[in-house]
């Protein structure tokens, strides 16, 4: 007798890697004709995809894991999986002190998962993936691993070496999400500019954003491209290709060079300014987001106020920061976490609170202008939408206000292009009228 297919929801965790990673599963399982639920206690099997990048994450990630072994005891699930970087980091600790999931999977076992659910990975869907993320974007994983030594992370010992994928992979994965009605790709892996190294012994990040911007999606956008042996080759790609956005994400930590040597940055200060300012210098539009760490061990109050002027100076549109995570076996961990919680929190409100008026000055110069929007959702009849400038979740909304005579916004769709006119802001939004459909 066949036995019945499984119903399984997927919850996930963590970054937009770990979206692609479940959205790749939840092809397979459909592939296998399995059931797939909307909601984790009307599941037969519930998998859960973690995160285990810092410590908040990492606590995140295990009261989800209880939640789902209450809801087994409970009898509203029969099976428990986990799988995700968590589980590739501390499969064993985890398997100890919570027996009650019936097995962990580290995030290259796909295969694996798919025969503890009954099936079977089928290889000839390579780049098929159920989107997560409305249909109008998606993210490209161009790359698993990093290579980087940064003292501070974890994710070389979860995730291993860096390996990119074939060109020709990912040119097929691009074209068949354009055929879901794609519009704005964002390519993502922990360090894009390493993309090419081990497969082509060259950086090629260049040559594959020419072959996807051929591929004639509307926007094409790049997440966390590291400073230290930048790849220079791709700033005309982007400053000619005009379906490629004017936004780079370079996340650089810190500027203090004595605190990006501990941090085994590659990078000095002196570095990273000249970067940035040929950065600026060969596609003067672009917008630059960064993201940095206050309170790591050998942070001193000079160093901090150090990062405070070169923000001053740099002017960053984007700016996440996060505070210093101490983690098992990184580089940094005998350093110890010196700095107290308190004055670590006290650290990131400064930042943040610069960085407001910061992106308030940059947003006041926008009003009056006309530019492409793209319009995510519609909430209670209100639209918001993003320029090429703002990256999902991370960034700016544009917030619809108002039409021009002769349109009405009860014809706004989303996942489509308007022209829109800004006509105020905030530091974190823009608000304006659309002009037309474009």
């Amino acid at each position: 007798m066949k036995t019945k297919p499984p119903k399984v929801h997927v919850h996930t965790l963590g970054c937009s890697k770990n979206d692609v990673d479940s959205e790749v599963l939840l092809a397979q399982c459909k592939a296998n004709k399995f059931d797939i639920s909307e909601r984790p206690d009307q599941a037969d099997v519930l998998v859960i995809n973690t995160c285990g990048f810092i410590e908040s994450a990492k606590q995140e990630s295990i009261n989800h894991i209880l939640d789902g072994v209450r809801l087994k005891e409970e009898g509203k699930i029969e099976r428990l999986l986990v799988m995700g970087c968590l589980s590739d980091r501390y499969a064993d600790d985890l398997r100890h002190d919570i027996p009650e999931v019936d097995d962990y999977f580290g995030s290259r076992h796909l295969p694996e998962i798919l025969h503890a659910l009954g099936g079977e990975y089928k290889y000839d869907l390579i780049g098929e993936r159920s989107l997560s993320t409305p249909s109008h974007y998606a993210y490209l994983k161009i790359s698993e691993g990093c290579d980087n030594p940064c003292s501070f992370c974890a994710i070389p010992i979860m995730r291993g070496g860096h390996r990119s994928k074939p060109m020709d992979e990912l040119e097929a994965e691009a074209r068949k999400l354009q055929e879901k009605g794609v519009k704005e790709l964002i390519l993502i892996g922990q360090d894009l500019t390493y993309y090419g190294l081990d497969l082509y012994n060259g950086r090629k990040l260049d040559e594959l954003l020419k072959r996807l911007s051929d591929i004639g999606f509307r926007w094409i956008r790049l997440l966390y491209a590291y400073p230290a042996k930048f790849p220079v080759q791709i700033l005309p790609v982007i400053r000619e290709r005009e379906n490629i956005c004017n936004y780079l994400d370079m996340p650089i930590q810190h500027s203090s060079t004595r605190v990006l040597k501990s941090m085994r940055r590659g990078v000095t200060e002196k570095r990273l300014r000249e970067l940035i300012g040929l950065i600026k210098d060969e596609v003067p539009d672009i917008r630059l987001r960064t993201t940095f760490i206050v309170g790591y061990p050998e942070e001193t109050k000079e160093d901090f106020a150090s990062l405070l002027e070169f923000m001053k100076d740099v002017r960053f549109h984007r700016v996440g920061v996060f505070p210093y995570s101490q983690e098992d076996d990184t580089t940094a961990f005998p350093l110890g976490d010196p700095i107290g919680e308190r004055e670590k929190m006290r650290r990131v409100k400064e930042v943040m609170e610069l960085q407001e008026d910061i992106s308030m000055d940059h947003n006041m110069m926008l009003i009056g202008k006309e530019m492409p929007v793209l319009i995510d959702r519609i909430d209670q009849g209100v639209a918001y939408g993003r320029t090429e400038y703002d990256c999902p979740e991370v960034d700016n909304e544009f917030i619809v206000q108002g039409a021009d005579e002769g349109f009405d916004t009860k014809d706004l769709r989303a996942g489509s292009f308007y022209l829109a006119e800004i006509t105020d802001v905030e530091a974190h939004d823009l608000f304006g009228i659309i002009k037309k459909r474009l």
